[in-house]
């Protein structure tokens, strides 16, 4: 049992393996008991499933405090903040996306856990080649980090900018190479159906596949994101992995309360753009403006806490007012 405790990417392996257990187990608790059938998820049953996947989260952290330390500990959590608000922007555009192929909130969830287990093997490939950089080239850092920047400042320009999912090459190219049918069949992604001008039965996809296709790739954009944030706080694989994962599970329990209310959070674009430029500076400042070569990560967890927190309060009470004198 020695190789268990090998290091693997600078940890543990049996810590890797506990990981991969915990996921394993909340997935299988979700898809096989939460939700062996296909149902729409109320508000109040989002709040309480998305309350538990934090804890979870939470707790992991802790765990990561006490076996490898407090200043790994912070980072994962300021890394799980940073996904997990930055996720928030996620549930816009994947609200979009539902919209505009008109799934039916009962069948919403089961693209959501398909999208969620890709995103978790495409994730772990972006890090991984990150961290390979990272490792060979230190110097990616500060392209990661210029680029948070450019990200960020971009953000506070276009937060009013909403994506037109009709122009997405994506789809006209699928639309023009896949049999698709016009309507849903159910919870299905393929069906076989007649063939117009054979008349014999073919494989064809669903608006349902199509959907799950282009949230995939929705994902991979905002990953351009999301993984040189995570990078710009530590380059330990497994922190930068396991908090990009653990705010991404609860994702699809968080969505359905969110895209009730998603137009409340309207402010906190601008909080996540300020975050973003905040991480990549921290970078060159860390770098070049302190003895220590880096900025200590409770500042870095404070820092982006009272952000993305200010941000969220903001929106709330902005949008209230708004929605006050509309009524008024």
């Amino acid at each position: 049992m020695e190789f268990m405790f090998a290091d693997w990417l600078g940890t543990p392996l049996w810590f890797w393996l506990s990981f991969a257990a915990i996921v394993i187990a909340l997935t299988a608790f979700d898809l096989g008991i939460l939700h062996k059938e296909d149902r729409e998820m109320g508000v109040k049953e989002s709040l309480k499933l998305s309350a538990f996947y934090i804890g979870v989260a939470m707790l992991f952290g802790l765990w990561v405090w006490i076996e490898r330390g407090p200043d790994l500990g912070m980072k994962y959590y300021t890394g799980f903040f940073i996904e997990k608000a930055l996720s928030i922007d996620n549930v816009f555009v994947i609200s979009l996306i539902f919209g505009f192929f008109a799934i039916p909130p009962r069948y919403q969830y089961r693209a959501l856990l398909w999208g969620i287990l890709a995103v978790i093997v495409l994730r772990g490939l972006m890090i991984a080649a990150g961290a390979a950089l990272v490792q060979e080239f230190y110097w990616t850092l500060y392209i990661f980090a210029a680029f948070l920047i450019f990200t960020g400042i971009r953000m506070l320009w276009v937060a009013d900018h909403e994506p037109d999912i009709s122009r997405n090459p994506l789809i006209k190219w699928l639309s023009s190479h896949m049999r698709i049918t016009k309507e849903l069949h159910g919870p299905r992604f393929f069906v076989r159906e007649p063939d117009a001008k054979t008349g014999k039965l073919a494989l064809a996809a669903t608006p349902l596949f199509l959907a799950l296709v282009v949230i995939n790739l929705a994902d991979l954009v905002f990953a351009v994101d999301s993984v040189p944030a995570i990078f710009a706080i530590t380059t330990d694989t497994f922190i930068v992995y396991t908090s990009n994962i653990m705010a991404i599970l609860g994702l699809r329990a968080l969505y359905f309360a969110l895209a009730a209310m998603v137009h409340r959070f309207h402010y906190l674009k601008y909080a996540l753009a300020l975050v973003l430029v905040f991480i990549g500076s921290k970078i060159f400042i860390g770098d070049f403006l302190t003895e220590s070569g880096k900025v200590h990560p409770a500042i870095s967890l404070g820092v982006t806490f009272a952000l993305i927190l200010g941000g969220v309060f903001w929106s709330l009470w902005k949008t209230r007012k708004e929605e006050g004198g509309a009524n008024a």
